[in-house]
């Protein structure tokens, strides 16, 4: 079967998702939970042959961590499956009711957005998580994972079609693509416009600016996360130098990992010395400006001088940028100058600058004391996410199952004429 035929049965069974009761589309993803649980050892074996082929692709440790599965993984994918099945129905509900004044009685109410493709990279997880959660938002999904993660993936779609069988549904209502060995193969499905209602990519920057320039789709881009934390002199320096361990070491592939530690001047001699021990200890690489490196010479401490350029890249890897700020204000700049609007955060005890920068900064997620860690669909609550979106449209920030729907308008009149 060509990808019109797959596309088009796929856009033929959004008639049936659409319409599924709320207690089925719960039951099938507890089904699928159970059948993830029950094939861990099958799962296990496809991912190590993912893992045994990515020896010979070059891929970096940060691909490789996102790739590799095991026991307590796939028991979060679970996990994952089972919450979103407890969430109540994000379908069929009256956003808002009013009348107009010809006595129009209008409803404003949740529906699914349609067949929606998700282009991802390296990770297994997001085959389970983002077909669960558009499963159920009553949307039809088309993956179309990374080809170093093939293996996996069939494995985990092989599971929800089982699933599906049993449930008596059409197996197109979670499709996955066949591997495609190289970018340009992706505009067959970037311009299939009569099927495809939304298209969502997770992954590099490359692979994000392929499909922003040649989708003739709407697009939401989850970009990359080049995340900033802001020390001020007001902050509390223990407490600040363990969010910032939290944010820059915990998971330093991930895309809501600090990339950049901006320094207020006025306590940088004696802070920036006490994190740079503390992240050296967790094995980070420092880069930094002139004058942070500078500072940390007087300590024995390594740190290469930072390229300009460098601030707008995302590491993906155990690497923090170092930038000594003379002001809020330069601070504020640097943000909105090399940031991506994904996730950002102040450390202080001064309050009024902390809503300043809560207003100030347009990134999705702007904390205040805390890790930009947090920006993940499971700690907001959504039990998953398709992504973090950086797009300024429909949604941004972590997409739960109430981000992948739209809304119509039901009008009732009584013979009403314009």
């Amino acid at each position: 079967m060509n990808l019109s035929q797959t596309l088009y049965k796929a856009k033929i069974a959004t008639n049936i998702l659409a319409k599924l009761p709320h207690q089925q589309r719960q039951q099938f993803l507890r089904d699928c939970a159970l059948g993830l649980e029950a094939n861990i050892q099958s799962l296990l074996e496809a991912n190590l042959k993912d893992l045994n082929n990515a020896q010979t692709m070059n891929l970096n440790n940060a691909m490789i961590e996102r790739l590799s599965l095991d026991e307590t993984k796939i028991r979060n994918m679970a996990q994952s499956l089972r919450k979103i099945a407890d969430f109540q129905d994000p379908l069929h509900r009256i956003l808002s009711g009013f009348s107009n004044a010809k006595g129009l009685d209008i409803q404003k109410v949740s529906i699914p957005l349609g067949v929606i493709a998700i282009i991802y990279e390296s990770r297994p997880n997001v085959t389970s998580d983002t077909a669960g959660l558009c499963f159920k938002s009553g949307n039809v999904c088309i993956l179309k994972g990374g080809k170093e993660a093939q293996n996996s993936n069939e494995s985990i779609i092989q599971i929800f079609h089982k699933i599906l069988s049993q449930h008596h549904l059409p197996l197109e209502s979670i499709t996955l693509l066949p591997s495609m060995q190289k970018r340009e193969d992706l505009k067959e499905l970037l311009y299939a416009k009569d099927f495809i209602d939304l298209i969502i990519p997770r992954g590099g920057e490359g692979l994000i600016s392929f499909v922003s320039e040649h989708s003739k789709i709407p697009v939401i881009k989850h970009d990359k996360g080049v995340c900033h934390i802001y020390a001020h002199h007001s902050c509390k320096i223990e407490e600040s130098i363990a969010i910032i361990l939290n944010a820059k070491t915990s998971r330093p592939s991930t895309c809501n990992a600090c990339e950049t530690l901006l320094i207020d001047k006025a306590f940088a001699k004696d802070f920036l010395p006490k994190v740079a021990l503390a992240l050296r200890d967790r094995g980070t690489l420092l880069k930094g400006c002139e004058e942070s490196c500078n500072i940390l010479k007087h300590h024995t401490i390594e740190c290469e001088l930072v390229p300009t350029e460098a601030y707008h890249r995302e590491y993906n890897d155990n690497i923090l940028n170092l930038k000594i700020v003379q002001s809020f204000q330069e601070a504020l700049l640097h943000i909105q100058t090399y940031g991506s609007g994904h996730s950002d955060a102040i450390l202080c005890e001064d309050y009024s600058l902390a809503e300043e920068f809560l207003n100030q900064i347009d990134s999705a997620c702007i904390y205040v004391n805390a890790s930009t860690r947090f920006s993940d669909g499971e700690e907001f609550g959504y039990g998953a996410e398709v992504g973090i979106s950086t797009a300024r449209i429909h949604a941004r920030g972590p997409m739960g199952v109430e981000s992948l729907t739209t809304y119509k308008y039901k009008i009732r009149g009584n013979g009403q004429v314009r």
